[in-house]
């Protein structure tokens, strides 16, 4: 059984909730979102509270589409009310990005330059050179654009050059001895 789905979400003030049959729709300060519900899981408001509990009760897929259900209209709630964000570093001599409304040109020591779009409902800013900060009030769309500006030139292990996360820590291996 789900820990996870158990417990309910508190709907914070500003956000509101509406179900209507298997639907989900969230609106609070930042946006708005709309989502499909899975059909073993069914979401009731209570007051202030979202419980997202199986239909089946013994069955324990039910339970962990419960708990995986429960995560993702938390992530939504969060990302209406504060939103989320991800910040990427450059390591490397001559690594660069410049944000340039919904692209974003990088220098990653290639033979010509690296041109990402933006996908809708993601804000990209460059605070310097070396830094790429992507915000948005969906976690996932965040998530896989951070992975594939990453993709570009994963860190590498001996020097630690490449696009790292910010809060990653790069495992260093010792060069080949003579």
């Amino acid at each position: 059984m789900s820990r996870i789905a158990k417990l309910p979400i508190t709907l914070p003030s500003g956000v509101e909730a509406n179900i209507k049959d298997q639907c989900i729709s969230i609106k609070g300060s930042k946006g708005a979102f709309e989502y499909d519900l899975h059909q073993m899981v069914e979401v009731s408001k209570h007051d202030q509270n979202l419980v997202v509990n199986p239909r089946n009760k013994s069955d324990k897929k039910a339970w962990a589409m419960a708990g995986t259900m429960r995560a993702l209209i938390n992530n939504m709630i969060v990302g209406v009310n504060e939103g989320f964000e991800k910040k990427l570093e450059l390591v490397g001599v001559g690594y660069r990005a410049q944000a340039q409304g919904n692209r974003l040109n990088l220098t990653l020591g290639f033979s010509h330059p690296v041109v990402h779009d933006i996908p809708d409902g993601v804000t990209c800013e460059t605070p310097s050179q070396t830094e790429i900060l992507l915000k948005g009030i969906d976690k996932q769309v965040i998530g896989q654009t951070a992975a594939e500006i990453r993709a570009y030139r994963p860190p590498e292990p001996y020097k630690g050059k490449g696009v790292k996360y910010a809060d990653e820590h790069i495992v260093r291996k010792e060069a080949k001895k003579t």
